[in-house]
């Protein structure tokens, strides 16, 4: 079976349906890391969660990848100082990242990243701002083959839609679209 080209492979990206509480869209790519690639933002309603998500394509490969594929993530999401407190916060966030990647069916090789737990008191003139914590994942990975990347896409958003602590859609349910629940008012 042939591998899918690079045109190909943002085409079925670019396609993805995201939930209605999510803002996906494309955004310029980084131009010097790779000959070709695409990056996404996502950002959940009422500034819940952000991300970003970069697919860097090299055909022939660079040092440090293990492949010619490489994904590279950012998820930051708002949360409270209780689950900011957890000692195994960190753990957590990558275990999410892991099982979303296995969920999505994503088969890869060399991740590597980062889980940062941030908590913030605010004084002086900025005294009124109420405390807040953030938890930060950013993490790469290979994919094995250039097929199906759009599901390495999936289970980033997965990842921002656990940590924006939104509750999953039952598989087999549609979630109706904002122009269809619009046309209903």
């Amino acid at each position: 079976m042939r591998e899918p080209t690079f045109d190909e492979i943002i085409s079925e990206i670019r396609a993805l349906k995201v939930r209605n509480e999510i803002l996906f869209e494309e955004v310029p790519a980084p131009q010097k890391l790779a000959p070709f690639a695409l990056a996404m933002t996502a950002d959940v309603l009422e500034d819940a969660a952000t991300g970003r998500f970069v697919l860097l394509h090299d055909p022939d490969g660079q040092d440090g990848w293990s492949g010619k594929f490489r994904c590279v993530t950012f998820v930051r999401a708002a949360i409270d100082n209780e689950m900011a407190s957890d000692p195994l916060l960190c753990d957590i966030g990558w275990t999410w990242l892991m099982e979303s990647l296995a969920r999505n069916d994503c088969d890869f090789t060399a991740p590597s990243g980062t889980v940062t737990r941030v908590a913030s008191a605010s004084y002086g003139t900025l005294e009124n701002i109420d405390d807040g914590s953030e938890l930060e994942v950013r993490a790469s990975w290979t994919p094995t083959t250039g097929r199906h990347l759009a599901n390495n896409v999936m289970a980033w958003l997965e990842l921002l839609e656990l940590s924006a602590g939104l509750q999953p859609i039952p598989q087999g349910v549609t979630q109706l679209s904002r122009a269809k629940l619009a046309n209903q008012n």
